[in-house]
């Protein structure tokens, strides 16, 4: 249902049916029933993972609960037709070896920062993933927060498995060790013992969690060494814990979300000009005492990182040019250690060189990867996901956008509208047979059109920002809150900035060459 300019106005013609302006809650029903989309159950691990609430907020009365809206727009509600031809056109038909794809401002670790950060804000410690009736799940349930629940679970009182109990580690984490490499703490099945099971969902975001329980215990030796790191009443652990998330909420400001949005769109939303930094959200509105997570934002906007997926990774010295994902990769013996799936004691020699991941000083040599560009263009493997990952339903872009259509999304050209931007003509959008686009899909389109794929144009950026700094701001334990002229002070670049490969050189992980086995 989009919405057309005529020249010479601003004001949008509507066709009959969008003249309908009943609230999505009383449309989604009927639509979705028409087109088929049902309440599918979810796995508890993997990236199929679907947040207690989430299947019940086209039909809540609220604006807000666990999870919200952004605009209150009739929804979009592609057939399973059309979501198959749109499907079509979003796989990268090109080599993934092209260098023309990569985008060379964004290193490849920054993908899987993102996904640690949204399993970060979506950790829910009493989900009941197959529930289907919970009126809790509206309006009660954890915050959203950039406070590193994923690492810290409930703490050491109530998840004392993710701690080091021996003289001397107290307030540290468990950290694993076998076949003289340090992993992921392990049970004796192998599963990792860690505070959200999905960051060992692949090896990536597995070696992002290892490093930040180092920097945890790194941190935690800096304040037994100096008293005054600490603050108020405040126990070792506690300080340990508040300077690890805050220099982590800096890094996802100031460089993940720097790196994401472009430094205009930061700056039109985060004015740091005085020593109280002030966040202009103009879409991100919170009406009760805590927020919410956008569906705009969980369901399209955040899902730009798909699209920067490499599909072949070259981990270390030793593991190079190996295939993300592998059809049958995770049961067939022979291939299981030729794809970076996880939910496994770390292979000998994986150790993950972060240099080739990030903008890092580490030793041995090999160049840096970059993402791929911001574009409707997804890498092939995603579209035939293993089947131990994707099911009956193994295309990723299939499942993005049959989730957009469940959950009532509007079309990117209504919100585009909504936010005063300039909507993006069909044949900028280069949708076969034009007309609505789904939001996800103009998201994509609009980095690759706004901003040549790479940042997130103007739609996109600003959902993303608003709900970022709105969060931040929300937070009582926040920087932002607490001490909004504090700066990072662990390791710093030379010009005095703070960003992920200063995060890298402070947890010590990752830094060296990983040794033959």
């Amino acid at each position: 249902m989009s919405s057309t300019i005529d020249p010479g106005t601003a004001v949008p013609t509507q066709t009959t049916e969008q003249r309908d302006r009943r609230p999505p809650e009383q449309l989604v029903n009927q639509a979705a029933s028409a087109s088929g989309f049902g309440t599918p159950h979810r796995p508890a691990r993997g990236h199929g993972y679907e947040q207690r609430g989430l299947a019940y907020l086209p039909v809540s009365q609220l604006f807000e609960g666990r999870f919200g809206r952004m605009f209150r727009l009739p929804p979009f509600v592609p057939s399973p037709e059309r979501i198959a031809e749109i499907t079509a056109v979003m796989t990268e038909d090109q080599a993934a070896a092209d260098p023309t794809l990569n985008n060379d401002t964004i290193p490849a670790g920054y993908t899987y920062l993102g996904q640690f950060i949204d399993h970060d804000l979506t950790f829910d410690p009493a989900s009941s993933l197959v529930r289907q009736h919970d009126p809790d799940a509206l309006t009660s349930f954890r915050s959203p927060r950039f406070d590193l629940d994923c690492l810290y679970g409930r703490g050491p009182a109530d998840d004392p498995f993710l701690y080091d109990k021996r003289p001397g580690r107290e307030d540290m984490f468990l950290i694993g060790h076998h076949d003289d490499e340090d992993d992921l703490p392990r049970n004796e099945q192998d599963t990792a013992l860690i505070g959200d099971p999905r960051n060992d969902e692949n090896t990536f975001v597995g070696q992002l969690q290892l490093t930040m329980l180092k920097l945890h215990n790194a941190v935690v030796e800096l304040v037994r060494a100096d008293a005054g790191l600490r603050r108020g009443s405040e126990t070792v652990f506690e300080a340990a814990q508040r300077i690890v998330r805050w220099h982590y909420q800096w890094v996802v400001v100031h460089d993940f979300l720097r790196r994401t949005v472009g430094d205009e769109m930061l700056a039109s939303v985060l004015d740091e000009s005085s020593p109280v930094p002030r966040v202009d959200a103009r879409y991100y509105q919170v009406r009760s005492s805590a927020p919410y997570m956008p569906v705009e934002f969980s369901v399209a906007a955040y899902r730009f990182g798909h699209s920067q997926i490499r599909g072949r990774y070259s981990l270390n010295t030793l593991v190079q040019d190996v295939p993300t994902f592998q059809e049958g990769s995770t049961s067939d013996p022979d291939k299981v250690l030729r794809q970076f799936g996880g939910f496994r004691r770390l292979p000998p020699g994986w150790t993950i060189e972060w240099r080739r991941f990030f903008e890092v000083e580490g030793e041995g040599d090999g160049p840096i990867q970059f993402t791929r560009l911001i574009d409707t263009k997804l890498a092939n493997p995603l579209a035939k996901l293993p089947v131990e990952i994707g099911g009956d339903r193994p295309s990723l872009i299939d499942r993005n956008l049959t989730r957009g259509a469940r959950l009532a999304l509007p079309s990117g050209q209504d919100v585009a509208c909504a936010m005063g931007e300039q909507v993006l003509t069909d044949d900028e959008l280069e949708l076969p047979g034009g007309g609505p686009a789904p939001l996800w899909y103009y998201v994509l389109r609009e980095a690759k059109v706004r901003a040549g794929g790479k940042h997130l144009g103007p739609v996109g950026g600003r959902i993303v920002a608003e709900v970022f700094l709105g969060l931040l701001t929300r937070d009582p334990s926040s920087y932002l809150r607490n001490d909004p002229a504090w700066r990072p002070f662990l390791r710093t670049a030379e010009d005095g900035s703070f960003g992920m490969p200063q995060l890298l050189e402070a947890a010590g992980h990752g830094l060296g060459v990983t040794a033959t086995p």
